[in-house]
């Protein structure tokens, strides 16, 4: 169920996107409303899944896992989807895992040490999961150039603004 999103809604949550630390009295302050307002329509918005959550990001780099990959996965039969994604949430390098439309029933994006880490990870995890019929890397990320959470309500602002005209 769509939940509908006013003017107020909108600006916390674009304030909470770019920063999941932000104070709730800094968040009131720039909607000018008071904190107890914030965390009363944080809590909503969570509450009905409209927030799913705030996260630290992990700098991969940093930690030693060099190489990213997306890997499309061919599955046997469509019946076993929810065995083999339960399987693949067992996979800890696993960071994505997307149903699909086109010749992949499952696309996933993982994270490896290194290129050799990535082929065991192909190999004798990915493949070797019930139901898989082959695993396909197609893509190497050279570099994360940017990361973010969708601006969406910029992009409503903007359509609004444009039937105005």
């Amino acid at each position: 169920m769509k939940h509908t999103i006013d003017t107020l809604d909108k600006k916390i949550l674009k304030l909470i996107s770019q920063n999941a630390r932000i104070p709730f009295l800094e968040v009131a302050r720039e909607c000018n409303v008071s904190g107890a307002a914030i965390h009363q329509r944080v809590q909503k918005l969570a509450n009905e899944g409209v927030v799913k959550g705030s996260e630290f990001v992990i700098n991969t780099y940093k930690v030693g896992f060099q190489t990213c990959a997306y890997i499309g996965i061919y599955v046997k039969d469509l019946s076993q989807l929810e065995n083999i994604i339960n399987k693949l949430r067992d996979i800890p390098e696993i960071v994505e895992c997307h149903y699909t439309t086109g010749k992949y029933a499952i696309f996933v994006k993982v994270y490896a040490r290194d290129n050799r880490h990535l082929l065991d990870i192909t190999l004798n995890k990915i493949s070797s999961i019930p139901g898989i019929v082959s695993a396909e890397t197609f893509l190497m990320s050279l570099d994360e150039v940017f990361h973010r959470q969708l601006s969406a309500f910029e992009i409503d602002d903007e359509e609004d603004d444009d039937s105005n005209e």
